[in-house]
């Protein structure tokens, strides 16, 4: 076996019948386990007018050690800060991604506020998964010309140890996609085909916070900085744009991410642009994780199942919740966790191969 290959589970959860928290989805998890072992679920459901939440729920699994539902257990996350909360009354707490960052002894939520000024990163940690402190938006120090705060980003997530940042500092690592203008598929879609990739606004970032002797575990002033250019739209899959996904997770070949690529479908038309979500595999080096060692030349994961191509957003799979099943003595087996078309949440599972496989070029 050398070739990454997924193979779907089926569909985890959807919006329950007479919630009104639920009724416009439930989607783009992240996915843990507990200090008791269990898998939990925080998916971002979404009420009337896009009022988003995040929710906890522990997944249930059959005989074979297979994920088949959840049983949920409420709220942890609802708009409440000023960044999480717009003028008219909408807000958002969204898409999270949660690592238990050992150097930090905590879990660390990162998740898009969508505020009064737009998607923004946030960042909160709890001890337990159900009781979360809110920790604030992140801020970044500039690099070069590239200034990350007052620009929208999404898509972030952390490392779960300490690493080295291009200074030579222990420093906590995150992957974020910043949001410059005119980068969304929305707009690049409108661009000419072979138009020229722009390396610095277009492409998936590490940038690094500082461990310092003594420092609690907080990131209260603290700001992102050492900032460097991880990733940017290779594939035709993913031309129109890249993202994290998934949180990065150690195995024998180097760090893995799962991240999502956008195209324009072929049957799109200037007036109906059709765009598709598609997810790929991405290998970082366990000890210089800005070098790409594999990244996947065509997309591991379509839409293609009636869930994933009909919804709130046609044809989207978006992962953003990785599971090892050590639980199951399989250390090579990852169970995907990723929002259907902004609507439900669906699984699929995957084995490493034997050996990598050849994959795309690095990089432009």
């Amino acid at each position: 076996m050398n070739e990454f290959k997924l193979r779907r589970l089926g569909t985890i959860m959807q919006p329950e019948a007479g919630n009104d928290m639920e009724i416009e989805g439930v989607l783009n998890p992240a996915a843990i386990r507990g200090p008791d072992g269990e898998l939990y679920l925080f998916p971002r459901i979404v009420a009337k007018n896009n009022y988003s939440r995040i929710g906890i729920a522990r997944v249930r699994f059959n005989q074979d050690g297979d994920p088949v539902g959840v049983d949920r257990l409420g709220i942890v996350l609802e708009p409440e800060a000023d960044y999480e909360k717009r003028p008219d009354g909408g807000g958002g707490c969204e898409d999270p991604r949660i690592t238990y960052v050992e150097p930090l002894q905590y879990y660390q939520m990162t998740y898009t506020a969508y505020g009064p000024k737009g998607p923004r990163i946030a960042i909160a940690q709890s001890k337990d998964l159900f009781k979360w402190e809110r920790l604030g938006l992140v801020s970044y120090l500039p690099f070069e010309q590239v200034d990350f705060n007052g620009i929208d980003d999404k898509d972030a997530s952390l490392f779960p140890v300490k690493l080295i940042n291009p200074h030579g500092h222990l420093s906590v690592a995150m992957l974020h996609r910043p949001l410059f203008p005119g980068t969304r598929p929305e707009d690049t879609v409108e661009l000419e085909k072979n138009r020229k990739i722009d390396l610095r606004l277009e492409s998936i970032w590490i940038s690094y916070c500082d461990l310092k002797p003594g420092k609690c575990a907080t990131y209260h002033n603290a700001k992102f900085a050492s900032h460097h250019r991880l990733a940017s739209p290779v594939e035709k899959w993913e031309t129109l744009k890249i993202g994290a996904g998934t949180p990065p997770v150690l195995t024998k070949f180097g760090w893995m991410i799962f991240y999502h690529g956008v195209h324009e479908i072929a049957d799109s038309s200037a007036e109906h642009r059709h765009l598709c979500y598609s997810a790929g595999v991405m290998i970082l080096s366990e000890t210089q994780v800005n070098k790409i060692i594999y990244r996947s030349r065509q997309p591991v994961l379509v839409p293609e199942l009636p869930e994933e191509t009909v919804g709130t957003i046609a044809d989207v799979v978006f992962p953003t919740g990785i599971d090892c099943r050590h639980d199951l003595g399989k250390p090579d087996r990852f169970d995907i966790y990723y929002g259907m078309a902004d609507d439900r949440i669906g699984v699929a599972t995957m084995e490493l191969p034997d050996i990598l496989p050849t994959g795309a070029q690095p990089d432009r």
